[in-house]
C-alpha cells in the first residue's frame, strides 16, 4: 500500500487507490488502482455498497488561471451504512494504522 501510495505522492502514476483489509483482517492491501485519466465519479463508482474500504484519490483542482493547477491527496474511509457492523469497527479500529504510514495526506474524509 505504501508503495502505491508513494507512485501516486511522487509521480502521479495513479489518479486512485482503493484498499481493503485482507481475509485474515492482518493487513490492508490495495484492491485496485485507476490510471490518471479517471475521476472522482470513477472512484465513487468503484467503492462497494455494502463493505468498508480506504481510498486514496489524487484531487487536481486550480484556484483561478493564475495559480495554475494544484494536487492534494486526500485519504477517504468508506463504511457505508449497510456494512456489517464487525467490518465498520475493524475499519475505524485499524484507520489510523494505515493512514500513519501515509506520509503526505492533505485531508481525510469520513463517507457512509
Amino acid at each position: 500500500v505504501v508503495d502505491k501510495f508513494n507512485d501516486i505522492k511522487l509521480s502521479h502514476k495513479y489518479r486512485f487507490l482503493i484498499c481493503k483489509r485482507n481475509a485474515d483482517n492482518t493487513e490492508i492491501v490495495v484492491e485496485q488502482t485507476a490510471d490518471p485519466s479517471k475521476t472522482y465519479d470513477d472512484f465513487v463508482a468503484a467503492l462497494p455498497a455494502n463493505e468498508c474500504r480506504y481510498g486514496i484519490f489524487d484531487l487536481e483542482y486550480s484556484k483561478s488561471d493564475a495559480d495554475g493547477l494544484r494536487q492534494k491527496i486526500v485519504f477517504a474511509v468508506w463504511a457505508p451504512d449497510s456494512a456489517k457492523i464487525k467490518d465498520k469497527m475493524l475499519s475505524s479500529a485499524s484507520k489510523d494504522a494505515i493512514k500513519k504510514q501515509l506520509v503526505g495526506i492533505s485531508t481525510e474524509i469520513q463517507a457512509t
